[in-house]
């Protein structure tokens, strides 16, 4: 080719059509809070669970609770322990991926701290042993160890929401993973922050505003009621008598 022997490389166009990198097909989207609530209510009621089932859905309920509370990412709630768990705060500093079994860093390898609400404060005590260890994981399987979430995705999550979309009380089958989105879409719509979201969730500010752009879209300028407050005050004033 150097040579010009071949007058045109006919791997050159092939090689512009073929992508160096993959195109993201992960979906981002929210289930609503009517969805949530008719998930939760299904694990905690054993609504869909097997008579047969080993463990029973009620055992997870804490568990998909926690992730539609907290945002973070499944493989960062099997890794806590009870040391994790602070007064007000959770920290997260840990993750296990299910597919190599091995405890490392969060994923962009930046501890962070989740404020502990009321609601966060209910699921953690109820399931708080009575005589725990510090080293003791939060959310374990029933033998002991971490639980493996690609088990539960494709064993308890996925047959409970499925049936949940087939009855019409969820909209849309989503894996478990879209309870972080859910969490981050909810925490825009109601106001707060893009910085304060991504601090919570331990991701990025561009990664907010780029992938939840429409939530962020739909977030309208607070009423502060001055023109009624001012009509009011104006009210309270007595006019001037003229002399």
């Amino acid at each position: 080719m150097r040579k010009r022997l071949i007058p045109e490389n006919a791997f050159n166009q092939l090689a512009k059509e073929i992508k160096t990198k993959k195109t993201s097909r992960v979906s981002r989207k929210p289930f609503s809070r009517s969805c949530v609530a008719s998930i939760i209510s299904a694990f905690e009621d054993n609504t869909y669970c097997s008579k047969y089932a080993l463990v029973a859905h009620s055992y997870y309920a804490p568990y998909v609770k926690f992730l539609f509370h907290t945002g973070c990412r499944p493989e960062e709630a099997i890794a806590l322990r009870w040391r994790h768990i602070e007064q007000n705060r959770i920290h997260f500093c840990e993750a296990v991926a299910t597919d190599v079994r091995i405890r490392k860093t969060t994923k962009t390898n930046k501890p962070r701290y989740f404020p502990i609400n009321a609601e966060l404060q209910t699921i953690l005590e109820a399931i708080k042993p009575e005589n725990w260890k510090a080293d003791s994981l939060v959310f374990p399987a029933k033998n002991g160890k971490e639980l493996d979430t690609h088990n539960f995705l494709n064993r308890v999550w996925k047959p409970t929401v499925q049936q949940l979309v087939k009855q019409g009380k969820v909209k849309e089958y989503l894996p478990q993973y879209n309870c972080r989105h859910t969490f981050i879409t909810l925490c825009l719509e109601d106001g707060i922050s893009s910085r304060r979201v991504a601090d919570w969730c331990g991701t990025s500010v561009q990664v907010i505003e780029e992938h939840y752009a429409g939530a962020i879209a739909h977030i309208q300028v607070a009423s502060f009621g001055l023109g009624q407050a001012e009509a009011s005050d104006d009210a309270e004033i007595p006019p001037t008598s003229s002399t």
